[in-house]
């Protein structure tokens, strides 16, 4: 039985990155809702209750239904977590004076347990409104800083935690060691979970649970299929039948070296050329979810159909991954608006597969090092990711096959100058966008009214957030030169330099 640790969520921003933090020690963890609290086997060996937005102090305030204080387990509270206990042992949390945000300098008391081998004055982050202002009596102050005065405490005589600042940012400068603290000597955790180990128990499974079955699986081009489709590969062989739908949307000569490059690989896949069927559905469509829709519904029926010629298929693979999983059960319930092209909805009933998942315990950055691991090419996994309707929502407005081959064009300038000049590893996406106006402009001894290119490239660590790229001007200015020279159509290129949020990555 593999050994973990279990994240409560009570809906704080930071909830992923906790678990993030844990799983770089070598130790996996699972996030729940806190009021969708798994059964406690001989498995889990700790837990820790993340922050909230909400305050204890309010009526319908999110509380587990836990008697912590008596597990047979170590847990720690976090920010909103150590309020919840601090309260539930009879202190008192009131709203702090000034709100406590930003860094601060905690002074440690004790320097063993939870606090072993920090600093006796370290930065930490703090990110609350509440602070608790009377400190339960069976509990032992850890540390304070200079405005809260019970910053992090134990419960006398169990392995019980609450800290008022937040670890897993990189703010507090000797957060990963308090974590290692708890994670590895207070809950004795092995840190065993590496990308080699996760190999070897996802073929493991894989193998067990398929038998001789086929199993189908839609690849995008993107990371997260394609590590999918190495781990089944490596487990089953041929009996993975990978699928490759050209929607007519992808990037610039996408289809021919995405196709190569999984056959150099060993995989079997079936290339559909299918982009015309999927141009001529999108004629006329202008709103993004009905752009959405269309393509989802005709990749079901093309995917579908293909599917159909491999008679001992069982299993459909996809590539989803645990943001995926833990944004569909979030703490207010089921997300009310899943993005519908994520993953092909609909086509495990329709078709009566059974699902096969390998990822659905990943973060992406964990994804990527895995296909490392797993033997996947550089230029797969390290590739940008790139949205499931493709083009479709970087052209705004009604889609053309002329606006498609410019959009084509502007985005494989754009990323051609970013890989050659030495940007692009440094990005997290980028691409074109095609925006539905047009401008004047003078070129030669003539006046011109074309079409606009936006370029978009932002940082991201999992997409969740996205902070805009600021290229060198000199370097914007080439690639602005070369669309408007080489690509009829356009006669101005602008930058996009908003923020997600309170923007989104794609445009649409």
């Amino acid at each position: 039985m593999e050994e973990k640790l279990i994240i409560l969520d009570f809906g704080s921003q930071y909830t992923q990155l906790i678990a993030r933090r844990v799983r770089e020690l070598n130790v996996y963890c699972e996030i729940h809702p806190y009021n969708s609290i798994p059964e406690f086997d001989g498995s889990i060996k700790g837990l820790i209750l993340s922050g909230s937005p909400c305050s204890v102090r309010d009526s319908d305030a999110p509380f587990p239904d836990l008697d912590v204080f008596n597990f047979h387990i170590p847990v720690l509270g976090i920010c909103y977590g150590a309020q919840w206990m601090a309260k539930e042992l009879g202190g008192e949390v009131e709203a702090s004076k000034h709100r406590e945000y930003g860094r601060a300098g905690l002074h440690v008391m004790d320097h063993s347990g939870l606090l072993k081998d920090m600093d006796e004055r370290s930065q930490v982050w703090m990110s609350h409104g509440d602070t608790i202002t009377r400190k339960p009596d069976n509990i032992t102050i850890l540390a304070s800083t200079s405005s809260v005065e019970v910053a992090a405490f134990q419960v006398n005589g169990k392995a019980v935690y609450g800290i008022q600042f937040h670890p897993e940012v990189t703010h507090s400068l000797q957060g990963r060691q308090l974590l290692q603290n708890f994670v590895v000597d207070i809950c004795g955790c092995h840190q065993e979970w590496t990308s080699a180990h996760f190999i070897e128990t996802s073929v493991a499974e894989i193998r067990e649970k398929v038998g001789s079955d086929e199993v189908i699986l839609g690849l995008s081009g993107g990371v997260d299929s394609s590590v999918a489709a190495a781990i089944i590969h490596k487990a089953i062989g041929d009996q993975l039948k990978a699928i490759f739908v050209n929607n007519g949307l992808l990037r610039k000569n996408e289809y021919e070296h995405v196709l190569e490059t999984y056959r150099s690989i060993g995989i079997n896949v079936t290339g559909v050329d299918a982009s015309d069927l999927f141009l001529d559905a999108l004629q006329g469509v202008t709103d993004p979810e009905q752009k959405r829709k269309t393509i989802g519904k005709l990749f079901i029926d093309v995917f579908d159909q293909e599917a159909h010629k491999f008679s001992n298929a069982k299993w459909l693979a996809q590539g989803t991954i645990y943001p995926d999983v833990i944004e569909s059960v979030s703490v207010k319930g089921p997300s009310a608006t899943i993005k519908s092209h994520h993953n092909v909805g609909g086509l495990p009933e329709r078709m009566k597969l059974k699902l096969l998942e390998p990822l659905n315990t990943l973060f992406k950055d964990e994804v990527r090092r895995i296909g490392r691991e797993a033997g996947v090419p550089e230029n797969i996994i390290g590739r940008h990711p790139f949205p499931g309707p493709g083009l479709a929502i970087r052209i705004l407005g009604d889609i053309t096959r002329e606006k498609v081959r410019i959009t084509q064009e502007a985005d494989d300038i754009f990323i051609s100058s970013l890989k050659e000049r030495g940007y692009y590893d440094d990005v997290w996406q980028a691409g074109a966008i095609f925006l539905p106006i047009q401008s004047v402009g003078v070129m030669g001894d003539e006046r011109t009214y074309e079409n606009v290119i936006c370029l978009r490239a932002v940082t991201s660590v999992d997409g969740m957030t996205a902070d805009w790229v600021d290229l060198p001007h000199s370097f914007l200015a080439d690639v602005s030169n070369s669309i408007i020279n080489n690509i009829k159509g356009i006669n101005r290129v602008v930058y996009d330099i908003s923020s997600k949020p309170p923007a989104t990555i794609e445009w649409e």
